[in-house]
């Protein structure tokens, strides 16, 4: 048999379960923005992502509906057309970083980290940075409050 043409990895899994776990793990990136998988998962969902990054960044009505379509919960699809794809503005492609981390202790599958690359300010606002300088200078300035004892001769 030839190996021309063939495209992406079978994962030993019939083509509804390969799909389902492809969603799955693209959803859970795009939520927790750093996940670890086996190695083989991760160089799949790598373009996988891209294409939908991709999609999310030209933002017109027929490319969020493919977004959407392809992402298992709503607030994924918001989080990656709204959020992340701000993040990804300045970047052509490479939207991912895969880092080898070594094999798994039962059946010794190579693992990996993928997580996303995104600005070092990305996901902070300036009211929020604001906000959390304000709770950290109420810290330091906070002593600490007494604690009154209770009176040894309480009445009945």
């Amino acid at each position: 048999m030839h190996r021309h043409s063939y495209k992406g990895r079978k994962l030993s899994l019939k083509a509804d379960q390969r799909r389902a776990l492809l969603r799955g793990l693209v959803n859970s990136l795009i939520l927790y923005e750093r996940i670890e998988t086996t190695m083989t998962k991760a160089k799949e969902i790598a373009p996988i992502f891209d294409r939908l990054v991709t999609k999310a960044k030209k933002g017109n009505l027929t490319n969020m509906r493919a977004v959407f379509s392809f992402s298992l919960s709503k607030t994924s699809a918001q989080k990656l057309i709204y959020e992340l794809a701000e993040g990804f503005k300045d970047r052509n492609s490479g939207y991912t970083r895969i880092i080898k981390t070594g094999n798994r202790r039962g059946d010794s599958a190579p693992m990996a980290v993928i997580e996303l690359i995104l600005p070092k300010d990305f996901g902070k606002k300036p009211e929020q940075e604001k906000k959390e300088a304000k709770n950290i200078d109420l810290v330091q300035r906070s002593k600490p409050k007494k604690i009154q004892k209770a009176a040894s001769g309480a009445k009945k």
